[in-house]
């Protein structure tokens, strides 16, 4: 069993979906959690309210995590509200889907700072307070398998995801010393509201079907992948990027997928 009691996690991102499923995951193996999400979610008081429902304690701190003066107010209130830090879980993401060639850049720049620049800011101010501390610590990026796949229409976020993913490594490597673990989940296609928004209910559950597991994820896989790597079970993995997408990465490499052989074939 997983055994986070008496830690203090951070989740960005938590009012719902991926960022929500950690929070919760966190919270069911013993840790007390500080959730975020943006001053106008309508969500973040109902996932307090799950939290503390488990027996944990758990404050809300709304505040725009895109940026860096954000990050910085964000990191200073949750340091006046609990004593310490010891995981973070850096969940921001924005994303809008365009063809390259229309693309606006404005709405480039505006994923990669929401997606990229934005876990940097978090993760360097939570990790400046892990090292002043001497505790270590655990800092889990929540990527994505565009990070490795080119899906068309996904420009600016895939390479932003692809970014972070270099980025995190890096940041392992260079906090190795300081015994703060550093990794990335790469989730595959997720059950999560903002789904439902973009695709009909339809859609949702025949595609899922075509999946090699049958059905899309769910937040909650991606929040135990989190309590595993938030965990001393953990200790010596750090720069390790860990894909939980029921091998939606390869869903084109099953046999039923690819070109009949000519008959008589030995290949």
């Amino acid at each position: 069993m997983i055994d986070l009691s008496e830690k203090i996690a951070v989740v960005t991102g938590a009012g719902r979906g991926i960022g929500k499923g950690c929070a919760l995951e966190l919270a069911r193996h013993g840790a007390d959690v500080v959730i975020n999400d943006r001053p106008d979610s309508a969500d973040l008081d109902a996932t307090a309210d799950e939290i503390r429902s488990l027996g944990r304690h758990c404050h809300v701190i709304a505040a725009d995590v895109f940026s860096r003066a954000g990050c910085e107010q964000f990191v200073a209130d949750v340091l006046t509200a609990v004593d310490r830090i010891d995981i973070l879980v850096s969940n921001p993401a924005f994303s809008r889907r365009g063809a390259f060639l229309d693309y606006s850049p404005d709405l480039f720049e505006q994923t990669i700072a929401g997606t990229l620049t934005s876990g940097f800011h978090m993760s360097q101010l939570v990790a400046r307070h892990m090292v002043k501390r001497g505790a270590g610590g655990k800092i889990v990026f929540i990527s994505s398998v565009q990070a490795e796949m080119p899906i068309g229409l996904c420009v600016a976020y895939g390479a932003a995801k692809a970014a972070l993913n270099h980025m995190s490594q890096t940041i392992a490597v260079e906090l190795s010393s300081h015994r703060i673990n550093v990794n990335v989940i790469e989730p595959g296609w997720i059950d999560t509201p903002g789904e439902h928004v973009t695709f009909s209910e339809e859609t949702i559950a025949a595609e899922g079907r075509k999946l090699p597991w049958g059905r899309l994820g769910l937040p909650e896989e991606i929040g135990r992948a989190a309590a595993f790597l938030a965990s001393d079970d953990a200790d010596y993995v750090t720069g390790a990027i860990l894909p939980v997408d029921g091998c939606f990465r390869f869903k084109d490499c099953r046999p039923a997928s690819m070109m009949p052989l000519k008959e008589g074939s030995r290949e």
